[in-house]
């Protein structure tokens, strides 16, 4: 396949080179930021020009900005992002759709669209993302990279817009594993993995991931299955969420994504809602359709779904913490078509892709998409997910079942 352009990918929306500030592990690696992160003397522009417009640029750079600079990697650009990080399809309304360069009629996915379009087209090394329900494991499994979103909370999220705090992520992408687990030792903190087997003991593969997911998805994803028996042997074995978190109520996909969607949807309000409403800015259909769907909330459900959430956090860590995986499909499908309009949030796509990736956000699980799979020529990911913490372990496990 020929080189792609910068121009040809629409991946960017502003290139610079901001060299590294010291040497180190990263030495000689190209990196994108999303445009959700700030840069210093840059505008943050989070996909909408009225951000852009109503806000100064920065004047540091956010603190994984500068974990990169500092370990010998040099910035090329920021990326295009959905608006304000609200949509998984990766189509802006005002600076375009970023180039899937796997299935080029097919979204990149969103919201962190150009990092993963920058990446998978090869004009950088890797790029940073934000992932708060899927925004990086979405569009790596869209593009056919590979994606980490990390535990919650262990990358610094100092300088990065905000969507839902308690479910924000800083994630990133790479073509390879290596890139992107020399990444993770810049990024992470240190593990004591001492007491964690070499290879899982179990790795459930969760059930009601598997029902939730096309047929053809599944099909796709059956030979990577069983080289995850042939790779760890052990217990590979198909487990129901009731049965990881020991509530009947986990088994019905519906449950976590109301978690998601009163987690998301109450924050973001409390976030944006003020500027919002003093800026009035100008929405394209994807985010519009989202804020259509916050209004409809019911902000009383938030204490609940706050308990619930924090309970099936404690039950998944429990069952994962001493080495055990999870194993679910990235996405549901293959990535949408162009304009197809499944923005909305009560369209099949929508539900059943929150569905997936609110397990992790609830459960603040650093969790991996592999690009393992194809289906009619276009890319699907399978995922791995550990406990929290155990970031370093799942990429460990990762590398091991790829290569």
């Amino acid at each position: 396949m020929p080189a792609i352009t910068f121009e040809q990918s629409g991946a960017f929306i502003e290139r610079f080179t901001l060299p590294a500030t010291r040497s180190g592990p990263l030495d000689g690696l190209t990196f994108a930021v999303k445009d959700l992160i700030d840069v210093a003397g840059r505008h943050t522009g989070c996909g909408n020009p009225t951000w852009l417009a109503t806000h100064p640029p920065a004047t540091v750079s956010a603190i994984c900005v500068e974990q990169l600079l500092a370990a010998g990697a040099e910035c090329a650009g920021k990326t295009i992002t959905d608006e304000i990080a609200f949509s998984l399809l990766g189509e802006n309304h005002f600076y375009g759709t970023p180039l899937n360069p796997a299935a080029p009629n097919r979204v990149p996915g969103g919201s962190s669209s150009g990092s993963a379009s920058a990446v998978a087209c090869g004009l950088v090394d890797f790029a940073l993302g934000t992932d708060t329900g899927g925004s990086v494991r979405v569009p790596a499994s869209n593009c056919g990279i590979f994606g980490l979103r990390p535990s919650h909370g262990f990358i610094s999220v100092a300088g990065v817009m905000p969507l839902a705090p308690s479910l924000d992520c800083v994630g990133f992408f790479a073509r390879d594993i290596d890139t992107l687990r020399r990444v993770a030792e810049v990024l992470l903190p240190a593990e004591d993995d001492s007491a964690l087997p070499p290879i899982p003991a179990t790795i459930h593969i969760v059930r009601e991931a598997f029902e939730l997911a096309d047929p053809d998805v599944r099909e796709a994803l059956a030979g990577a299955i069983a080289k995850l028996r042939n790779t760890f042997g052990g217990d590979v074995r198909e487990t129901s969420l009731a049965d990881l978190c020991r509530d009947q109520r986990a088994a019905d996909m519906a449950t976590w994504l109301t978690i998601y969607r009163v987690l998301q949807g109450t924050e973001m309000t409390s976030c944006h809602g003020t500027w919002i409403d003093e800026a009035q800015p100008s929405f394209g259909p994807a985010p519009s359709a989202g804020l259509t769907f916050v209004k409809k909330l019911d902000r009383t459900r938030m204490s609940e779904t706050i308990h619930l959430r924090e309970h099936y956090c404690r039950r998944l860590n429990g069952s994962l913490g001493t080495g055990d995986l999870l194993c679910l499909p990235s996405a549901p499908t293959i990535a949408p078509l162009k304009n197809s309009k499944a923005y909305e949030r009560t369209s099949d796509y929508y539900q059943r892709t929150l569905s997936l990736t609110a397990i992790a956000g609830a459960g603040r699980l650093p969790q991996i998409s592999l690009p393992l799979g194809h289906v009619g020529g276009a890319p699907i990911g399978l995922s791995l997910a550990a406990a929290r913490g155990a970031d370093k372990y799942l990429l460990q496990i990762a590398k091991r079942f790829v290569e």
